[in-house]
This record gives structure tokens, C-alpha cells and sequence, in this order.
């Protein structure tokens, strides 16, 4: 918003202006730097206008499906994202991403070129369509996953339908979309000028009466309780009430806990901070605290069968306040609608009595992990003994440090993993065993370390687009990618977009044949996958023009040596590392977890 306000003076002008040069400018306006484009005839003229935008870079994806997680990436890193596809045969492709950007609440720009204006309304069968002269297959199919559609195909209300989409996207935090006849966007009309008018997005305020009814029945709710604790949950972050969810733990002392999906929106250093809430699959000691509180605090949560472990949670609702983003429930009582969770948040901080019960019984029944057996000379690396080396490297009990479950994640591994995870870096980890081994990885003291899940969708190889998006949003930032090997064969393609821009991600493949995270649910011949020379892929689509290297890992000597360079000699190279792991070995949460999940997808059907 900052370089539209900066400029707004031009629009006193009121120069003509193109439909083309009015997208551009309203993108750049609202944060967008990068769109992230699949070229069609459709859409050719539109990609035109915006390459002639200064301030706009285009980046040419492999394919649409990962130019849409591209800007689901970029919309986490930025707070918004914009994607450009050609009609029908891009939009039902790019589609799957931006369902999973709705998902996560991300305002992601998903832009296609349309037919010729004077198409429309005709009985004429257009190429890239089903056959049928309707037109309209496209943007139907797209209404169960934005917030908006708008079909450009006149000039007069061009300039309102392109504004009420973009706006309707950060006031939402959800995806639209806008497609636009591909004859329109050269033609200048009275209704554009060089520099729009900046937006204006008034800020959402609570309705003051349930505001404090809310907050009154809440805190009567809590300050009566023995052992309160509070969870903080994903929609933090749509909420933008992070500094709001810290006063109040502040504030009431009560033990902080995340759901898993929260990862990275709470200091992990705090003094309250006892780990990961997820059921049967939560941090040592966090859950049990969680569950056995006679109240508790949900802020932003979301209750699936994944995040449940197979609905599972030991939660009462009788016990529990649940903030969502513009609402309150107390318990089996009250509701409250219109009172946003930043003012909720902070009026409540003042109202609460300090309580640490929870959090001495937490300090009380905490165990540090065992000192295991020392492994023999010849024997392979133990989980076991990897505990022991991790532990060896801890400076404080504060630091729940964990690991990629595999057989070869020794001393270094980790002492090196911190040192990455110490400064502006961001972990993105794939859907599978990366989000049960990447949930214990945490963050120093004071330092900006991210991460990014996408729990809630769950689409696999989403996170190749995402470390790209993510990674051109946040130049200054370092993304480690944990991707599985399954995951990555569904979107590899666009290592080579990485390469083309000169990121310098490190990714971690890891190599163990087959979809881990299916079997552990329900194994099958189907879960095993076509082996492939991964760092012989990646070298091929280098095809020695870029910045990257690879190196394939089978050894803990080799893993140290490997970690190293990417860290040191290759720091501003695309790192890609081939870890090889047994085909079984598997974090414990996962074995506990999918055996649930397992279990709740196999219920039979209810009586009828």
C-alpha cells in the first residue's frame, strides 16, 4: 500500500489509461511484485501489460498447478499473491492450489486471460473448452474456492469489477478471481488513469457492547478455573493478532501451547511455551497438561480429523473458550458475533487474574529425555542414540529440539540445523512425516525463524511451488524445504524456476521410496513410487546455467560434509540434497497418528 500512497498524487492528472496497465498498477499497489505466470493465447496481451509494469516481475512457472502454490507461497511471505493463466485449461489446472490457498486464508490474485469480448453470447465452440458454447464452466467451478469472481468482458465496468475483486481479497483473506477477454487489456477508457486512486480498506471494528460482554463472561469463565492453559491456533495469523495473543500470555501466566498448524506464530522461547498440542501426538508433557486443564483457551483453532488425530482430542466442550478471528464461544453458554480476536485478545489481558498452576505442574512432572545405550562400532545409527545427541547440544531445557527421523540426522545435523535456524530462514515442510518431524525444530532467542505447513488441505507436492513462491517473496530469508520423495514427484518441474532466479533454498529430499505418510494410514502396493536419480534430475534441469548443486547423502559422515557446504562454501546456491533413508523409518508421531486416522477412516456407516 505504501508505493500507491506515495504516488497518489498523480492521479490528480487523470491521464487515460489501459485495463492492462490499471491491473498492474492496482498489484503493485496492494504489495505484489512477482506474478507468477503459465503464457496461453488467451492470456498473451494481458502478460503484455504486465511485464511493462516496472515495479512488476513476471516469473514463468512449468505449470499452472505450481504457479498457483507459487503464489500461495508468495501470499505467506508478502501477504498477498497473484497468479496469471490462460482460460479453462489453465484455471481448472491452477484450481487445486487456489482451493488450498482458500484453506489457509491467503488472498491469492488468481488472474485468467479470457475469451474474445465478442464471444460471448454467441452459440461459437472456443479451443480450451469442453465443447459447449457456455462460457461459464470455468468461473463456476471456481466459486466453491474464492471469494469472489469477476468476468471481465466489457469496458465500462472494467475499472470496478478488477477493484472489487482485489479489494474483496484483503478484506476477505481469501482468493479471487478475475478473468479478462483477451482483447481488452491493451484499450485505454475514461474510467482509468496512470495511478489509481489508492485503495482505502477501513480496519474491522468490534461492536463495543459484545466486545465487553464478551470479555466479561470469558474472564468470569477463566479467573474461577484451577489450571487454565492456552493454545494458540493457525488463524493467528489471518486474524493478525499475534502481539494480542502475547499480551494475554503475558498477562495471565498461563503454560502456552500450539496446534500444530500454529507452528512459528508464538515465540518458542517463551517461558510459558511447553510445546505442541496434538493429541496423542503432542510434545512430551504438553498434552497431558492441556487436557487435563479444567479450562482452556483456543485461539484461531482448527478441529479436523487431522489435527484431532482421528478425532481423538480429550477436549471437553464444556471447558472450553474458542476465539475465532470474528467470534467468541464460551463453553456450552454464550456466543458472541462481531468481536474480533486482536481486541478480544487484548481487552481480556486486562481482566484476567495471573494464574500459573498449569505451568508449575508442567516444570513439576517435566522429564528430560533418557541417556540411551552406546551403540556398538559397527552398528548403524540408532533413533535412541540421535536423542543423545541431541540433548548433548541443548543449552537449556527450553530448547525441545527434535529431528528428521531417519537414520542418518546425528550431532552435526542438528548443531548445523540451528545455526540455519538462527537467522532469517523459513522451513517449509511438505505434507507426511515432514510435518511430525519439523514440529520440533525451534527457533533461538530473538531470532526471525518461520514456518509454513498447509494441514488444513494436505495437497502433496505443494511445497516445491511454495518454497518457490516464498523464496522470490523473501529474497533476504533462506527457505529449507523438507519434501518427501513422492511429494516432490508430483510438482519437481519448477526446481528449474528456482534455479532460473537465482534462489538459494536448501532443500532436503528425502529419499525413502514410496508415500510414508499413506502407509502408515493404509499400506498397499500403490504406495510405492518409481525410484528416480533425484540429484540427476535436478543436474539436467540446471543443464550447467544456474547456481546449484546437489549431492546425494547415504552416510552420517556424508550428511555432515553435506550440510556444511550448503551452509558455508554453497550459502548463496540452490543446496539440493538427496537424503537416502530406509523405507520404514518414521518419526513415532506418525506411527501413533496414522494408526488413529487410520482408524477413524475406517468406521463403518452408522445404522440406518
Amino acid at each position: 500500500m505504501q508505493d500507491g500512497l506515495a504516488n497518489g498524487g498523480r492521479a490528480g492528472r487523470r491521464s487515460p489509461g489501459t485495463l492492462g496497465r490499471h491491473l498492474a498498477r492496482r498489484l503493485v499497489q496492494v504489495g505484489v511484485r512477482d506474478v507468477f505466470a503459465v503464457p496461453g493465447d488467451f492470456n498473451l496481451t494481458l502478460l503484455d501489460h504486465l511485464i511493462t509494469e516496472p515495479e512488476l516481475n513476471l516469473v514463468g512457472c512449468c505449470n499452472e498447478l505450481n504457479a498457483g502454490y507459487a503464489a500461495d507461497g508468495y501470499a505467506r511471505a508478502r501477504g498477498v499473491g497473484a497468479c496469471a493463466v490462460t482460460f479453462t485449461v489453465g484455471g481448472l489446472s491452477v484450481i487445486n492450489a487456489i482451493a488450498g490457498s482458500y484453506s489457509e486464508n491467503l488472498p491469492v490474485i488468481c488472474i485468467v486471460g479470457g475469451p474474445n469480448s465478442n464471444d460471448y453470447g454467441t452459440n461459437r465452440i472456443l479451443h480450451h473448452t469442453i465443447g459447449l458454447a457456455d462460457f461459464s464452466q470455468e468461473r463456476r467451478c471456481f466459486q466453491t474456492v474464492t471469494c469472489h469472481q469477476a468476468v471481465v468482458n466489457h469496458m465500462d465496468d472494467a475499472h470496478e469489477m478488477i477493484d472489487t475483486a482485489i479489494s474483496t481479497a484483503l478484506k476477505e483473506s481469501k482468493p479471487v478471481y478475475i478473468s479478462i477477454s483477451c482483447n481488452l487489456p491493451g484499450i485505454p477508457h475514461p474510467t482509468f488513469v496512470n495511478e489509481p486512486v489508492p485503495y482505502f480498506l477501513a480496519p474491522k471494528v468490534s461492536n463495543q457492547l459484545g466486545l465487553e460482554a464478551a470479555v466479561e463472561a470469558t474472564a468470569q469463565f477463566l479467573n474461577k478455573a484451577v489450571k487454565p492453559v492456552l493454545v494458540a491456533g493457525p488463524k493467528l495469523r489471518v486474524a493478525k493478532a499475534q502481539q494480542a495473543f502475547m499480551e494475554l500470555a503475558d498477562a495471565c501466566g498461563y503454560p502456552i501451547a500450539i496446534m500444530p498448524s500454529a507452528k512459528g506464530m508464538v515465540p518458542e522461547h517463551h517461558p510459558h511455551f511447553i510445546g505442541t498440542y496434538w493429541g496423542a501426538v503432542s510434545t512430551n508433557f504438553c498434552g497431558e497438561i492441556v487436557e487435563s486443564a479444567d479450562a482452556y483457551v483456543f485461539v484461531g483453532p482448527i478441529f479436523n480429523d487431522y489435527s484431532s488425530v482421528g478425532y481423538s482430542l480429550l477436549i471437553k466442550e464444556e471447558k472450553a473458550v474458542i476465539v475465532q478471528p470474528n467470534r467468541v464461544a464460551i463453553g456450552n453458554g454464550p456466543s458472541f458475533g462481531w468481536v474480533f480476536m486482536a481486541d478480544f485478545l487484548t481487552t481480556l489481558s486486562q481482566k484476567l487474574k495471573k494464574n500459573t498452576t498449569a505451568l508449575e505442574n508442567y516444570h513439576r512432572i517435566y522429564v528430560p529425555p533418557s541417556r540411551p545405550l552406546k551403540r556398538e562400532n559397527d552398528e548403524p545409527l540408532r533413533i535412541n542414540i540421535l536423542f543423545k545427541h541431541i540433548q548433548a547440544c541443548l543449552q537449556s531445557l527450553l530448547l525441545l529440539l527434535t529431528f528428521f527421523s531417519s537414520i542418518f540426522f546425528p550431532l552435526t545435523w542438528f548443531d548445523i540445523v540451528l545455526d540455519m535456524l538462527s537467522g532469517e530462514t523459513t522451513v517449509i515442510a511438505e505434507t507426511g512425516d515432514s510435518w511430525f518431524n519439523c514440529q520440533k525444530l525451534q527457533r533461538t532467542v530473538g531470532k526471525s525463524h518461520r514456518y509454513e505447513f498447509q494441514m488444513q488441505y494436505g495437497s502433496i507436492g505443494w511445497s516445491v511451488g511454495a518454497t518457490l513462491g516464498y523464496a522470490q517473496a523473501a529474497k533476504e530469508r533462506r527457505v529449507i524445504a523438507c519434501i518427501g520423495d513422492g511429494s516432490f514427484q508430483v510438482t519437481a518441474q519448477d526446481v528449474s524456476t528456482m534455479i532460473r532466479h537465482g534462489q538459494r533454498s536448501i532443500i532436503f529430499l528425502i529419499k525413502n521410496g514410496g508415500y510414508t505418510i499413506e502407509v502408515e494410514i493404509h499400506d498397499g502396493p500403490y504406495n510405492v513410487i518409481k525410484n528416480w536419480n533425484y540429484t540427476g534430475f535436478v543436474d539436467a534441469i540446471n543443464n550447467g546455467e544456474g547456481k546449484c548443486w546437489t549431492c546425494k547423502v547415504r552416510t552420517e559422515e556424508e550428511l555432515e560434509e553435506a550440510i556444511a557446504k550448503a551452509t558455508g562454501e554453497m550459502k548463496d546456491s540452490l543446496c539440493f540434497l538427496e537424503v537416502i533413508v530406509h523405507k520404514d523409518d518414521t518419526s513415532k508421531e506418525l506411527l501413533e497418528w496414522g494408526s488413529r486416522v487410520s482408524y477413524a477412516n475406517s468406521r463403518p456407516p452408522n445404522p440406518q
